[in-house]
């Protein structure tokens, strides 16, 4: 389906006149994208047009605690007819009620999204049931915290079905029908460890890291075959106060608030906009990991940041049988 538009063969790109062009006309949008950019960092929220999410159909995965459950509670304020997905049951009825106490149209779905089939069935029954998914949000995700050998081999297997492969089924599910109607979002939800290994975190770290791929590779698809209305936003928070880091002690930032990150994935949903890394001052770190000595990168983390300690006390959580 994304195969709709033709995209220019090297060879009709090969000429010198044509790369000059092309060279001077990045150029001058290049300094237009970085005034737009300024510009609208400079501009408040409050005065910011942003897109409205009342009656859109807003998927949210992981939706039963955490970031998840408010999300949920904020998009439901916003008048959005939100859809929950948790393999939890309890904590999906606990949020399902608590926004159906408050006169909010909800649908809740358990399903487990390290199994393929469950997210496809799953899937099928929501465009039944519900209708189009207007925002995909690919929010859930799992962490074990163990050293590369001390982990089960099936708790590695279920981090890469539900923090990665779930994101292929659900967007495989989903995007078919935001290019029939032009129209449609996908959020994915990476993480700070996504962008810098972590202590502790081999597979967590790893398939966060392929969820920048993933994001990055889906944009370039949507936008080389003309599908611009279907926008793309990459989420990578910084630890997160949910409980899936129990324990660990940062040095420098503290923890950030489930309320926090929801309120302002949101924001960045609404402006559409491409990256949202939290906190914002972890974006002006990320080069140093490029322009500085691999060494000097490791002392940084190490010495001063003070990284893998504070991951040694995170709690470990129950092996995958």
């Amino acid at each position: 389906m994304l195969e709709g538009t033709k995209i220019s063969t090297p060879s009709q790109m090969s000429s010198i006149f044509d790369i000059a062009k092309d060279t001077v006309l990045f150029l001058l949008l290049s300094c237009y994208y970085i005034l737009e950019s300024l510009f609208w960092t400079l501009v408040p929220n409050i005065i910011r047009p942003m897109k409205s999410l009342k009656d859109e159909v807003v998927l949210v995965t992981g939706g039963g605690g955490g970031v998840g459950r408010q999300l949920a509670i904020k998009l439901a304020r916003l008048g959005a007819k939100v859809v929950l997905w948790d393999i939890n049951k309890e904590a999906l009825e606990k949020t399902s009620t608590a926004l159906r106490e408050e006169g909010y149209e909800v649908a809740s779905y358990e399903v487990d999204l390290a199994d393929r089939e469950s997210v496809y069935k799953t899937a099928k029954r929501v465009k039944e049931e519900v209708g189009k998914v207007d925002v995909l949000i690919n929010n859930a995700g799992v962490v074990f915290g163990e050293t590369l050998l001390e982990l089960n081999d099936n708790a590695i297997e279920t981090t890469y079905k539900v923090n990665i492969l779930s994101h292929y089924w659900t967007v495989k599910a989903f995007l078919p029908d935001m290019i029939n109607s032009s129209k449609g979002h996908i959020v994915t939800v990476g993480s700070v460890a996504g962008l810098l290994g972590t202590y502790r975190c081999t597979d967590y770290s790893a398939t966060k890291f392929a969820t920048v791929g993933f994001h990055e590779s889906l944009f370039t698809e949507l936008r080389a075959h003309g599908h611009n209305n279907i926008h793309a936003t990459l989420v990578c928070p910084y630890y997160i106060n949910t409980g899936m880091f129990d324990g660990v002690t940062p040095r420098l930032m503290p923890m950030l608030e489930p309320d926090y990150v929801a309120e302002t994935m949101i924001d960045s949903i609404r402006k559409n906009e491409v990256n949202c890394i939290m906190p914002g001052s972890v974006r002006y770190l990320l080069p140093l990991k490029c322009l500085l000595p691999a060494k000097m990168c490791w002392d940084l983390m190490h010495r001063v940041m003070k990284g893998p300690q504070s991951m040694m006390d995170l709690k470990r959580k129950p092996k995958v049988a």
